[in-house]
This record gives structure tokens, C-alpha cells and sequence, in this order.
């Protein structure tokens, strides 16, 4: 069994993930945010979290299939 806190986080890591994938990246942050606020060391919403920083600033082509392509070590 989880905590209600883990619960929260993993609910809106899952509204954060939903938003990724269409492409709604502010509002996708925000929700990772949240995530981290809870728990600052959640990994999969930090990762999510500067994905979106990344993609907020340098948008993906409009045929994006949500796959994140590594472009550096």
C-alpha cells in the first residue's frame, strides 16, 4: 500500500504525462510542479518537468509523436 502522498504524486504525474503527450507543455509543468512539491526527489517529474522547460522553449515540429530523442550526454 502507498501513502496518500505518493498516491498524489503518481496522480499528477499522470495529469502531467496526459498533457505531454498532447503537446500542452505549460500546463503539463505545472502539474509536475505540483509532483515535486510533494516530493522534490521524484525522478520521472524532474525528468518530465525539464522536458517540458525544454520543449516549452524550443517547440516540437507539429508530427511530434511524444518520443524524446536525446541530443546530448
Amino acid at each position: 500500500m502507498i501513502s496518500a502522498e505518493k498516491q498524489e504524486v503518481l496522480n499528477l504525474f499522470a495529469s502531467g504525462r496526459k498533457c505531454y503527450k498532447l503537446m500542452q507543455f505549460p500546463e503539463g509543468l505545472r502539474f509536475f510542479e505540483r509532483a515535486l512539491a510533494i516530493d522534490p526527489l521524484d525522478g520521472p517529474s524532474k525528468e518530465y518537468a525539464k522536458r517540458c522547460r525544454d520543449l516549452i522553449e524550443n517547440p516540437p515540429p507539429e508530427d511530434w509523436d511524444g518520443v524524446f530523442t536525446m541530443t546530448h550526454k
